[in-house]
């Protein structure tokens, strides 16, 4: 009973604490009081000891000091689970004017890794100082590693087995030996003495569709707009772990009302991200109309448009293009743009006229992309797909 007075009374703040102790409650102690303070220090500007108190944000010199700032994150660090401190973090940026300070080196080594502000960052980064660009790109690496190690295994698997695992042929080779197929098929075959399998037949996977006319050709092209910095992230980092295939061929283009290809920065995520301009406006149709360059067997090409379909360039046109890429035979999927907290964020009347062309159109998060890639590249259903995932959510 103690223990849950005290944290509600961590939660309703250090004002209501007369209260609780009319109720027989006391005072937050050891750990507990550590928490509080800790919060206070952003939630309860009045209190001593909170950045306001010291004010922050109203000018050069009277805001909070860098070594303060830097053990109060420390604190929240080792007193709370990474997802809170995460939300704590980013309430501290907004609601006591730290935000100037992100690009301190010593907040930076301090500051948990999280999507949210690192958008932040990349908004920003044409003001980062001389002194601070290396722990920006160390903190933004330690985010990209993050997403790398959750997306990577997974998205090589999903490629590798619609690309690379269709069609067995005749032709001999060890580099192509389906050694799942050769076992499962050869069982009855096991030798007792040798206590081994002794295969009557092996099989090969089909090496001839990954040569270059054969290949599929996956094309992303991605809005730079402002509101585009969480889908930015994933899209680059998921755009490197593609363009490091050498099964598939990858462009990656990016715009707002100009177009920029990046594919040559796909060597590293961290380089690709910083060549993105978070902040534009938007020209979807030009950009389209870029990409369609690059599409020589429209049967093997799957075209991402990731964006808010904000569209301010002319948005029939663009309509007409996307119907006649899909009319073509391109495999055309549109991913709208993922805001705070993965919630998404697009033009509403612009997604129902794309979904209208039977386009798949929708808010995928970064953990369904695999499934939806294996999919597309075995040229499966992708509105069957859209509406498995609509039943999950």
């Amino acid at each position: 009973m103690e223990k849950s007075m005290t944290r509600w009374r961590l939660i309703l703040g250090q004002e209501s604490q007369d209260r609780f102790s009319r109720m027989g409650g006391s005072e937050p102690q050891g750990e507990f009081d550590l928490m509080d303070q800790a919060l206070a220090a952003i939630y309860n500007l009045n209190s001593p000891g909170s950045f306001g108190s010291q004010g922050a944000g109203a000018g050069a010199g009277r805001g909070p000091s860098n070594p303060q700032i830097t053990k109060w994150l420390g604190d929240v660090r080792s007193l709370f689970d990474k997802d809170l401190v995460k939300i704590i973090q980013g309430d501290a940026m907004t609601r006591c004017g730290l935000k100037q300070l992100i690009f301190e080196p010593e907040l930076l080594e301090n500051l948990e890794p999280d999507v949210n502000l690192a958008s932040t960052i990349l908004l920003l980064k044409d003001q980062i100082p001389k002194r601070s660009k290396e722990s920006v790109r160390v903190f933004i690496r330690k985010i990209v590693e993050e997403i790398n190690k959750l997306l990577e295994q997974d998205i090589r698997r999903a490629v590798t087995a619609a690309v690379n695992k269709r069609r067995h042929s005749p032709i001999p080779s060890a580099m192509a030996l389906d050694y799942k197929t050769t076992i499962s098929r050869n069982l009855k075959h096991y030798n007792q003495e040798l206590k081994t399998i002794v295969p009557e037949h092996f099989y090969f996977f089909d090496r001839t569709s990954t040569t270059a006319a054969n290949k599929w050709n996956v094309i992303l092209d991605i809005d730079q707009s402002g509101s585009m910095g969480e889908s930015v992230i994933y899209s680059s980092i998921i755009s490197c772990i593609l363009a490091s295939m050498s099964s598939i061929s990858t462009r990656i283009v990016a715009f707002d009302t100009n177009i920029v290809d990046l594919t040559e920065k796909s060597d590293d995520p961290v380089d690709l991200l910083f060549g993105f301009q978070l902040g534009g406006g938007t020209n979807i149709d030009q950009s389209v109309a870029y990409c369609e360059q690059f599409i020589e067997n429209p049967k093997k090409a799957l075209f991402f448009l990731i964006t808010d379909l904000e569209e301010g360039g002319n948005r029939a046109a663009l309509l007409r293009r996307l119907g006649d890429m899909k009319e073509a035979g391109v495999t055309v999927v549109c991913l709208l743009a993922l805001a705070e907290s993965g919630k998404p964020y697009y033009d509403a009347q612009m997604a129902q006229k794309v979904a209208s062309l039977k386009i798949p159109c929708f808010a995928c998060s970064p953990q369904m992309l695999p499934q939806l890639l294996e999919r597309a590249l075995k040229g499966q259903d992708l509105e069957q797909f859209v509406k498995e995932f609509e039943k999950k959510k």
